[in-house]
């Protein structure tokens, strides 16, 4: 058997280990260190697998594991480990050498109920690892899942390989992965309910379930609810089957009490819309634990919780037949009330000694009648929340960190900003100091968002703003200013309408005075585009010295995108690469060392710029210069010929994006449901969609018959579509004769993720979620 070398490792010290053997279940291979660099040398009939297992202390398996869970391809920008280095030996050759017999000979023939294989004696924790690699690399196979589902397994996420889950993998992970503490079927569309419910009610040991944009019904909640009783993260969103009110089994049964993270975005509709408010607001008071809450009525029913008006859903509550949320406040409050008695006894006795007694009773008697007019919820991260229940939300919720909420939904008329501006402030003030993630959409000028960033900025170390206007520099030199420890800072926000001044190009950078973020290790500044521009207008000449503070003082940023800049960037990076100045509070490290990945798309940016980042940015892992039209075919030649020349000094790979026609865009829509559609007047309508994107027609769904409230499961990829088409979808009526045209929705198409956009059709509304990549 002939052996070859399978890597080479270049100068790093710490991860050497002398004649250590690894084996395999054919062969031994053996790390061996020859003038000063590491070899990993294998045989060709086999790769390396595993390291003999030792024993480890508790606390490093844990770190480990928690390392596996959170896995992403940054890692392999570090020097890697020699195990780790088996491993991506081991998954770049699965194919041809582990599972191809496999595949020819048994996988289809036999039922195995284990396989005792190479992989048998592997560690949970390098079986987890081993997947998350195949899985991120796309490696990941039907023979490969085979021989890897394994007892020992105790997470397994398929997310990235949801078209490989199927029925029969759910009987072969109910019988083979028993001990399953973690599963992640995202986007498995084929995979039926009742297989769902028959995987879930073998897996009693699961603490974390991501089922997003699957085929869940009521079933599987139930199924959920009785056989998992250590479930302590569900998410369920873009489940379009599943209705609000079936998540209610979660808040009756005793064994979900543990439940600490409920997401449950985007799916089915309730015929009554105060159905789903209050379904919101039992799931509230029936999980005392719960933690973070993602529900597209969480708002409302934080308003109905406060406001205690409990009559209005005695007919949902009765219909369901389940207790009514008068009951349901009334136990949650004696509950609460019998944990705080516990708790301060101690502190209540201190207090007996050092005042009057009859004061004493006053007191006590004062604090159980406000324990019954208020409850206070244990939310610490709250999604989907509206303007107009901030109030209450901050009531019941004391203790946020994290919070999404939605200004869109208020009417949008001029000046509409200016009146969001005192309830915005007043609420947000009530978490000050306290809250540290915070994701807005605000449909109005930056300016107007400032006095509530400065009423609850000072302790965010992370911000997304989505839909604001700019109106000029300094005030987003006050956002920066306003929230000092900023980590992630992404904001979408619509470029100056009119020109703004620029400041000379050789004003001395010292006079500057700006405010930097030191901790930033994310920025994305996303600038929409009009439909008619194929390009931005460079109109906002006076960002550059925002971006040159912002840059020059995060030495510790490393993501960076700038999309659709409205001004030019060569000024921008030369300034910071090529001044020694700093901003106010800057450190003195050098800038944009850490940058790994970088996205400067549609930005007026030019090869010199370009090289410059590559040279300097040595942990860069990716570029897009995706439709920047200064880039040539020639600048992207010469661009690849260098990074092929910086592999031989650089671990990262790096990869140069730059279709300058982005022929490879493509447009994903999805989570299409309607509302109160009204047809002929004899009944409700036979509603169905017809979708467009630019010219191209993607397709229809099926019809559903006499149904005001529809969801479609359809899901439609549009690779002709680019960003600024039109994106339409009509909604029919099917007739026996001719179909009735209901309306149309029609949104200009912009890049990432865009959920939840709605509009009216009639009287209805259409909501519906689309995604360019």
């Amino acid at each position: 058997m002939r052996c070859y070398q399978v890597r080479r490792i270049c100068s790093y010290q710490s991860q050497r280990e002398q004649g250590t053997e690894y084996s395999t279940a054919f062969n031994l291979i053996h790390i061996t260190e020859e003038h000063g660099s590491v070899f990993v040398i294998g045989c060709r009939g086999g790769m390396p697998l595993f390291r003999q297992a030792e024993a480890r202390p508790e606390k490093e398996r844990q770190a480990r594991r928690s390392r596996t869970h959170e896995y992403s391809e940054e890692e392999e920008d570090d020097p890697p480990s020699l195990t780790r280095l088996c491993l991506l030996s081991l998954a770049e050759n699965m194919k041809d050498v582990w599972t191809q017999d496999y595949s020819q000979n048994y996988m289809d023939q036999y039922f195995f109920r284990y396989v005792m294989g190479p992989f048998s004696l592997l560690p949970n924790e390098l079986l987890e690892e081993l997947l998350c690699v195949l899985s991120h690399r796309n490696l990941l196979s039907r023979p490969a899942l085979h021989l890897l589902l394994l007892p020992q397994l105790h997470r397994l996420s398929l997310q990235h390989s949801c078209n490989l889950v199927t029925a029969n993998l759910c009987s072969l992970i109910a019988a083979r992965c028993q001990a399953l503490k973690s599963l992640n079927l995202s986007g498995a569309l084929n995979v039926s309910a009742t297989a769902l419910s028959s995987l879930l009610g073998s897996l009693p040991l699961l603490q974390s379930l991501t089922l997003a944009g699957t085929l869940s019904d009521s079933g599987v909640i139930a199924t959920v609810a009785q056989r998992c009783p250590l479930l302590k993260h569900l998410d369920v969103s873009r489940c379009v089957y599943l209705r609000p009110s079936a998540l209610l089994p979660l808040a009756q049964c005793s064994s979900s009490c543990s439940l600490a993270r409920l997401l449950a975005l985007d799916i089915g509709l309730e015929e009554n819309e105060d159905d789903g408010t209050a379904s919101a607001a039992f799931l509230l008071l029936g999980l005392p634990g719960l933690q973070q809450v993602a529900l597209d009525n969480v708002g409302q029913a934080c308003v109905l919780l406060w406001k205690q008006d409990f009559g209005m859903t005695d007919r949902f509550t009765k219909k369901k037949g389940v207790s009514s949320l008068q009951e349901m406040w009334t136990r949650r409050v004696e509950s609460e009330k019998g944990t705080a008695k516990m708790m301060d006894l101690e502190d209540k006795m201190d207090k007996l000694l050092h005042v009057d007694e009859s004061k004493a009773d006053v007191d006590t008697r004062t604090d159980v009648e406000n324990q019954e007019k208020t409850l206070k919820l244990s939310l610490l991260d709250v999604q989907s929340i509206s303007l107009n229940s901030l109030s209450a939300l901050g009531q019941l919720c004391p203790d946020l960190c994290s919070l999404t909420l939605n200004c869109h939904d208020e009417e949008e008329d001029e000046g509409a900003a200016f009146w969001w501006t005192t309830p915005l402030t007043r609420g947000l003030s009530t978490w000050s100091g306290q809250l540290r993630r915070l994701s807005l959409q605000f449909p109005g000028p930056l300016s107007e968002l400032i006095p509530s960033l400065q009423a609850a900025g000072s302790s965010l170390t992370s911000l997304t703003l989505q839909g604001v206007k700019a109106d000029g520099h300094l005030f987003f030199l006050e956002l920066i200013h306003a929230c000092p420890k900023l980590t992630t800072l992404s904001i979408h926000i619509d470029p100056p309408r009119s020109n703004q001044e620029e400041e000379d190009e050789d004003e001395d950078l010292e006079d500057w005075d700006l405010p930097c973020l030191p901790q930033l290790s994310s920025l994305t500044l996303n600038f929409t585009l009009d439909q008619r521009q194929v390009k931005p207008v460079l109109c906002w000449g006076s960002l550059r010295g925002p971006l040159w503070a912002l840059l020059r003082g995060a030495p510790q940023l490393q993501t960076l995108s700038l999309i659709a800049t409205p001004c030019r960037l060569d000024p921008v990076f030369r300034l910071v690469l090529d001044h020694h100045a700093k901003p106010l509070g800057g450190s003195d490290q050098l800038p944009l060392r850490s940058l790994r990945h970088v996205s400067l798309k549609r930005s007026d940016v030019t090869m010199q710029t370009a090289v410059r980042l590559l040279n300097v940015c040595h942990r860069l892992s990716d570029l897009d210069l995706s439709g920047c039209w200064s880039m040539t075919l020639s600048n992207i030649t010469k661009l690849q010929s260098k990074v092929m020349t910086l592999r031989l000094t650089c671990v990262a790979l790096l990869v140069v994006v730059a279709h300058l026609e982005l022929t490879d865009a493509a447009v994903r829509v999805w989570g299409m449901r309607a509302s109160r559609l009204e047809g002929d007047p004899t009944g409700p309508p036979d509603p169905y969609l017809k979708v467009w994107c630019g010219s191209s027609f993607a397709g229809m769904t099926q019809f559903y018959r006499d149904t005001s409230s529809p969801s479609w499961n359809a899901e439609f990829n549009i690779p002709s579509c680019r960003a600024n088409d039109n994106l339409k979808l009509e909604v029919w009526d099917k007739d026996l004769n001719v179909d009735d045209h209901l309306g149309t929705c029609i949104t200009q198409v912009r890049y990432g993720s865009n959920n939840n956009k709605s509009c009216r059709v009639g009287k209805g509304t259409l909501t519906y979620n689309y995604k360019l990549s």
